[in-house]
This record gives C-alpha cells, sequence and structure tokens, in this order.
C-alpha cells in the first residue's frame, strides 16, 4: 500500500481555485437548469464511482471528494479505493450519498478531475515498470496542464514515477537557448553559465542541457550536478556515460518511447524524462452510476 505522506501533497489553495472555476464554467450565474428543473428538491440518491478500464491506477479520489463537498456540503463520500491503488474494471472506486441534486451537479466536474489524474497517474505507472530492474529513474517535466502542475506531478508520483523540478524557481536549468545567448560572449558558454548560476544561487542545483559530447564533456568540467542528453541516440547516451564517469547525473530526454525505455535503462543513465507523463495523456475511463433512494 502507498503511504501518501511520501508523495507530494496536494496544494489545496491551488485545488480550490481550480474547482472553482471549474464549477464556475459550468455553471455561471444560472445554475444546472436540467437538475433544478427535473429533479425534486427533497430527492436523494446513491451514486457509485466504477472503473470502466483494465489497470487503472487511481489518483485524485481526494479532489473529487472535494468537488461533491463543495457543490453539496451534506453529501457522504466514502471512498472504497485509495490513491495508488490498481483498480480492474467494473470495480468500485466509491459511493456518493444524499442530495439528488448534488450529486449530477457535482458529476462531470469531479470526474473531469478524476479521470485527468489517473490517466496520468496510469500512464507514470507503465513508463516506470518499463525500467524495473534498471537505476534509471523515469521524471516528469514541466509540459503540464496550466494551472494543474501540482495536481498532475501529485499523480505522477502516485503512479510511481519521480518529480522532476516543480518550476522554473526550483532548479537552474541551462537549457539551448540559455546556451544560444550565453555563446553571444564568446566560446565557453556552458562554464560562464555554470559559474554565474552558482555564484548567484549557491543554493540550487544546476543541470545543464547538451546536445552533443563535447557540451556533455564541458558541462560534466563545469560542475553541473546534472546533464540532460538531448535527443542523442542509445550510442552516443553510452559515450556519454563513459566520458562524464559520475560526476554528473545524466538524463535522457527527447524521442523518449515506452517501447525504448528498457534499452536506455540498460545504458547507465540515471534518469529519463519524458513530457508524455503529462502532456499527453488519455483521460481514463470512470462512469458515475446513480440510483434513487426508495
Amino acid at each position: 500500500m502507498i503511504k501518501l505522506e511520501e508523495f507530494p501533497q496536494i496544494d489545496w489553495g491551488r485545488a480550490d481555485l481550480l474547482i472553482e472555476l471549474a464549477l464556475n464554467e459550468d455553471l455561471s450565474t444560472t445554475g444546472d437548469v436540467t437538475t433544478s428543473s427535473v429533479v425534486p428538491e427533497d430527492a436523494t440518491a446513491t451514486a457509485l464511482l466504477r472503473c470502466k478500464e483494465p489497470h487503472m491506477v487511481l489518483a485524485g479520489i481526494q479532489v473529487a471528494e472535494r468537488v461533491f463537498k463543495i457543490v453539496e456540503p451534506r453529501l457522504l463520500f466514502k471512498a472504497i479505493r485509495e490513491d495508488g491503488d490498481v483498480c480492474e474494471y467494473g470495480e468500485i472506486i466509491a459511493e456518493i450519498s444524499g442530495p439528488a441534486r448534488g450529486i449530477l451537479v457535482a458529476e462531470r466536474t469531479a470526474l473531469n478531475f478524476l479521470q485527468r489524474l489517473c490517466g496520468v497517474a496510469t500512464t507514470a505507472r507503465k513508463y516506470a515498470e518499463a525500467l524495473e530492474g534498471t537505476v534509471t529513474e523515469v521524471l516528469d517535466t514541466r509540459k503540464t496542464t496550466p494551472g494543474f502542475r501540482n495536481l498532475e506531478k501529485y499523480a505522477v508520483a502516485i503512479g510511481g514515477a519521480t518529480n522532476h523540478r516543480i518550476g522554473l524557481y526550483d532548479r537552474v536549468m541551462i537549457k539551448d537557448n540559455h546556451r544560444e545567448l550565453a555563446a553571444m560572449e564568446g566560446s565557453g558558454g556552458i562554464a560562464r553559465s555554470v559559474k554565474r548560476a552558482r555564484e548567484k544561487y549557491p543554493e540550487l542545483e544546476i543541470e545543464v542541457e547538451a546536445d552533443s559530447l563535447e557540451e556533455v564533456r564541458e558541462a560534466a568540467e563545469s560542475g553541473a550536478e546534472y546533464i540532460m542528453l538531448d535527443n542523442m541516440s542509445d550510442e552516443t547516451m553510452a559515450e556519454a556515460v563513459k566520458i562524464v564517469a559520475g560526476r554528473s547525473k545524466l538524463e535522457a530526454s527527447g524521442g523518449i518511447t515506452l517501447e525504448r525505455l528498457p534499452r536506455i535503462g540498460k545504458l547507465g543513465v540515471d534518469f529519463v524524462s519524458s513530457g508524455a507523463l503529462t502532456h499527453s495523456v488519455k483521460a481514463a475511463d470512470i462512469s458515475l452510476d446513480i440510483e434513487v433512494d426508495k
């Protein structure tokens, strides 16, 4: 069983803002006109959240509960499965009971959050499993849905992959465009950039993106803690491992596919980063089945 305290915590300040925005775009100032006109105000019901696909990793059940409780505080939400559980087709994830109108109003918003986060977690699990038995870890990226980074990185961790930097503030990452601008001052741009970053932010780790073995060598000699091997072939990455010889952690990036991961895991790189964990995942299939209380 996954211990949730070991993973990034949900920032409820940000999550509540997202929930408020999502409900507002659904309800505007009028509300759910169908539910308010068709469903009796005093009607009660029980609804089941059900997994509709095999091997789905659950993530975001607390977020779904939050949506239902914000819409209708009188609703009772009982989680049957927990974040990190692998759910199979037909399994019940949670049970919601109480005022029927509240269930219907919250349904789509709750499902949108839950399906997205389960999709991220399930994809992360597939990538992590592809590297089992190797020393290489899967990292996510900043290629996240705007505003959803905290939630999506939470789902990545729940799925078993590893979080990279959160934003532009928590690690110095000298990428290709930074290198191009630094090169305007002459040769040695990588070493100069690392030196300046170290002086300005001595408490932060530094990563350098390298497109060639020459840049890998300069980055290692500059003392960068991490070197990103950008769009390199397996053979070139294997050579980079020899050049660095443990002086820096190596991160493979670009052109990363699920099928390629086992090969990369044998090269000796420390990490593989992939935007696919968050930027192009398929939402998980989850249904809400409602029953009228008699």
